[in-house]
C-alpha cells in the first residue's frame, strides 16, 4: 500500500457541506446551458475586471442568468460537469477546467438570457472552444451561507 487514501478538497467539502448542515438528501443538481467569457470590454460593461458583486474575475468565479438568481443567488458555491455540446457531442472535454474546483457565483449575464450560465476563463480562444455546453451544476451551497 503506497499511503493513506486521499480524497479531494472540493469533495471533502461538498461531505462536509452535506454532514455538517444535517441535509437529509443529496444537493440539488440543475442541468443548464453554459457559455464562457473573459474580460474583455465587448464582451462586458464598462468594468470588465469587476463582477456584479464587486469581486474581481478569476477562475472559479460564474455569472448566472437573471431568472436563475433565486436558484443561485450571489455567493453560491457550486460544482461543475461538462456534459458536452447540445448534441452530446464533446462530452467531458473541458472537465479539466472543472475538476476538483468550486465555482462561485459572483455575476449575472444580460437580461435577455434564459437558464444558463457563463464561465470566466482569461482567454478568449478557450472562452470561443468552449463555445455552447451543456453542463451539471451541483449546488453545494446557496448564497453567502
Amino acid at each position: 500500500m503506497r499511503g493513506p487514501f486521499r480524497i479531494p478538497v472540493p469533495v471533502l467539502l461538498l461531505l462536509f457541506a452535506i454532514l455538517g448542515l444535517g441535509w437529509a438528501q443529496a444537493p440539488k443538481v440543475l442541468v443548464l446551458k453554459a457559455t464562457a467569457y473573459t474580460s474583455s470590454v465587448r464582451e462586458t460593461d464598462s468594468t470588465p475586471f469587476i463582477t456584479a458583486t464587486g469581486a474581481r474575475t478569476r477562475i472559479g468565479i460564474i455569472a448566472v442568468s437573471r431568472d436563475m438568481l433565486r436558484e443561485l443567488p450571489y455567493g453560491s458555491k457550486v460544482m461543475l460537469e461538462d456534459l458536452g455540446t447540445a448534441g452530446g457531442r464533446g462530452k467531458g472535454r473541458f472537465n479539466y477546467l472543472f475538476k476538483d474546483r468550486i465555482f462561485v457565483v459572483e455575476d449575472t449575464m444580460h437580461p435577455r438570457k434564459r437558464e444558463q450560465i457563463d464561465v470566466w476563463l482569461p482567454d478568449r480562444s478557450t472562452a470561443i472552444r468552449f463555445g455552447v455546453r451543456t453542463v451539471r451544476v451541483t449546488i453545494i451551497q446557496r448564497g453567502r451561507g
